[in-house]
């Protein structure tokens, strides 16, 4: 079967699988075989700019056609059985209107399966969903159920640790975004409190005063699309804003970078190893800390 997979996290959901797509997104970076398949869309953003101006980028392309643009001779050219989409971000990943749009202009043969992930049970279906589509669904139930039993472990353990921390994840620095979707979900799981969001609340812009308020034992910057080494780069957005050190993760040295692009913001099969990470910063004394490359002191 030829799969098109036009975001990071289906890429990875597909690789674990067994399945390698013949085209990807310019962003699917996981596995590193990802890297050698050819990209069917570009983004319109200049990534290199601060979180400020990338904003008022991607204000700007929505307004002007878009952010991401699809290689329709390419896409022609492959001719896919299956283009896997998603719903939940017109910033993150192509959608699945504009991937609709050209699959019909083109005249292709092609199922379109769009996912949109809001927490693990979703995760959960959408790789069932994924292995139905790609005759590989016996892989996709013995992925699921290792899964369940890692999270469950993790679960079990946080459950009988005392007290819990607050915790806030921001998945932008400027305007600060609290992140939402699975990452209420997983703070639970590895033993903290989450009061910037339900489970499955959207991620959403918040006011530095709200977090200033909430004041959280332990403050995590993972914007979205940023590696760890990109969000220490961007620091100033967050340590330069006003009450920054009276927060009481400052005052205790738990502000964390996280490899946003990879653990927090992408709805993949990783997001099991983010709650063992994320187990292991609120609760250094029970859990491994993460490895370096995917968290560090945000001094």
């Amino acid at each position: 079967m030829r799969v098109v997979s036009l975001l990071p996290s289906a890429t990875e959901i597909c690789f674990a699988l067994g399945v390698e797509p013949v085209g990807v997104s310019s962003a699917c970076d996981y596995p590193p075989a990802a890297e050698s398949i050819p990209a069917v869309e570009r983004s319109r953003i200049d990534e290199a700019a601060d979180s400020a101006d990338i904003n008022a980028q991607v204000a700007a392309a929505e307004e002007n056609g878009g952010v991401y643009e699809i290689d329709t001779d390419l896409l022609a050219d492959l001719d896919p059985d299956l283009a896997i989409t998603q719903g939940i971000c017109d910033v993150c990943a192509v959608d699945e209107v504009q991937v609709a749009t050209v699959v019909d202009d083109l005249g292709l043969e092609t199922d379109i399966l769009t996912t949109d992930p809001h927490s693990l049970a979703d995760l959960y279906e959408d790789v069932r969903r994924i292995g139905r589509a790609t005759d590989t669904e016996p892989a996709a139930t013995e992925r699921v159920s290792a899964w369940n039993d890692r999270i469950a472990a993790i679960r079990n353990r946080s459950q009988a640790i005392d007290p819990e921390p607050t915790v806030a994840v921001l998945d932008w620095m400027d305007p600060v975004m609290g992140a939402g979707h699975w990452i209420p979900e997983l703070v639970e799981i590895a033993g903290g409190e989450y009061p910037l969001a339900e489970p499955g609340d959207r991620s959403r812009p918040h006011e530095w005063r709200e977090i200033r308020e909430i004041d959280p034992d332990v403050l995590i910057a993972a914007p979205c699309g940023y590696s760890m080494e990109e969000t220490l780069a961007n620091r100033d957005e967050l340590t330069d804003r006003p009450g920054w050190d009276e927060l009481t993760a400052v005052q205790e040295s738990r502000v964390y970078a996280f490899d946003g692009d990879h653990y927090v913001n992408r709805p993949g099969p990783r997001l099991i190893e983010t709650a063992e990470y994320l187990a292991g910063v609120l609760h250094p004394e029970e859990f491994p800390r993460p490895p370096g490359d995917v968290a560090t002191a945000l001094d």
